[in-house]
Formats: structure tokens, sequence, C-alpha cells
């Protein structure tokens, strides 16, 4: 299949999610989210959370209009979300209101409201989408899923939450695979806690350069 340039579609492709220091991605939210390989420190993000990073979370997902997931966060999301009192939470309520597109292999279904179920190619149903909805569509965990857009260039944007503190072996956002390319931050703020708020736009290819002193002749 041919490569899909993120700048050829009209919608805006963003991918948020919580890192480690050493660029882990696996089971932020608790011991058993994510244990695949073996993995034994889940839960890594939830002690450093503070009232700064609650608002700023609210005003990500107030900028989304749509949910992108892969099939393991859709069940980690759909077991939580619709059972939190949206009166009292504006994530609940954007996240349990909003439309969510499911890439899956082996879902039947998906029934948490306003979900569609994408099977077959997920590179160019992603890209349909991007054109269809002409909006922003967000990335929320979903590590095997983002390994797909990154080698076929569908993210525009990272939004980058990096936690103070470094677990070893788990799974990472950049895998092989990933397209090289440069990018620009635009935004950076840091809670009272250490974790960096990072957003980052793709800004082209990368300039290489050398610090290598030029050759003298005498």
């Amino acid at each position: 299949m041919s490569e899909t340039n993120a700048d050829d579609t009209t919608g805006k492709l963003v991918v948020g999610t919580f890192l480690t220091l050493d660029g882990v991605m696996q089971a932020p939210g608790g011991p058993d989210e994510d244990r695949d390989s073996g993995f034994e420190q889940g839960g890594w993000s939830v002690n450093y959370w503070d009232e700064q990073m609650g608002e700023a979370m609210d005003g990500q997902f107030a900028e989304v209009d749509a949910l992108l997931l892969g099939r393991k966060t859709y069940e980690i999301f759909a077991a939580h979300w619709p059972n939190v009192d949206s009166d009292d939470d504006p994530v609940a309520t954007k996240l349990n209101s909003m439309p969510k597109y499911v890439a899956s292999r082996t879902l039947d279904g998906v029934e948490w409201n306003n979900s569609s179920l994408f099977t077959g190619d997920v590179a160019e149903a992603v890209a349909d989408l991007k054109r269809n909805r002409g909006d922003t569509i967000l990335v929320q965990g979903s590590q095997n899923l983002i390994q797909t857009l990154l080698a076929h260039n569908l993210i525009d944007e990272f939004w980058l939450w990096v936690f103070p503190v470094m677990v070893g072996d788990g799974k990472r956002l950049f895998e092989e695979g990933t397209i090289p390319g440069a990018l620009e931050l635009t935004a950076a703020e840091t809670s009272s806690t250490g974790v960096q708020m990072l957003r980052y736009e793709r800004s082209g290819e990368i300039e290489l350069g050398s610090f290598a002193l030029d050759d003298v002749t005498e």
C-alpha cells in the first residue's frame, strides 16, 4: 500500500498519550490495565496528577470532535466512562456523547454510545475518516493502532504528557516503522508534580546537518 501523507487530507488527527521519560506508554492508569509481556509497572501515572492537569485535560477534550481508539483502549474506556456521573465531569460528558471510531480485527460490534467499528484496512479507513469529517480527531492510548498510523504518515499533531518516571521495558510510542520527520513545539506547560504537557505539530522533513569541521588544507 502507498503511504498516505497527512498534508493531503482536510481533517486533523491528533495523538494524545501519557509517556514515561524513557518513552513507555503502556498501562499508565493501573496495574491490570495492560500486562502484555509481563509488564509490572502499570499505574505509573496515577500519583502525579494535580488540579492543573485535570484542567488541561478538560481543555484538550473540549477541542476535539471525535475519538479514534484501538480495541484495548476502547474496552478500557467503555467499561469506565459510561459509569462516571457526567453532571460533574466534562470529560465524561464529552466522551460519552462524541462520535467514537474503533479499529479492531476481533470485535464483532461496539456498544458504547455513538461508537462505530472499523474493519478491513485501518489506514485507508482512517484516511477516509479524516477527509470525510474535516475536523479534529483524537487518538488516546491505543499503542498498536498508533504504530499503523505512524507507518502511514497519518498523524498531524502529538499531545504528549511526559511523566518524571522510568519503567524500563514496555510498549513505546515510537516503535520500528515510524516515518522520519521534523516537529514544531507549539505549547509547553509543567504541572506542580513535574509532568511536561507538550504539543507538537508536524513540520515537514528533517533538515540534516553536521558538526564536523570543514577539511583544512595547507
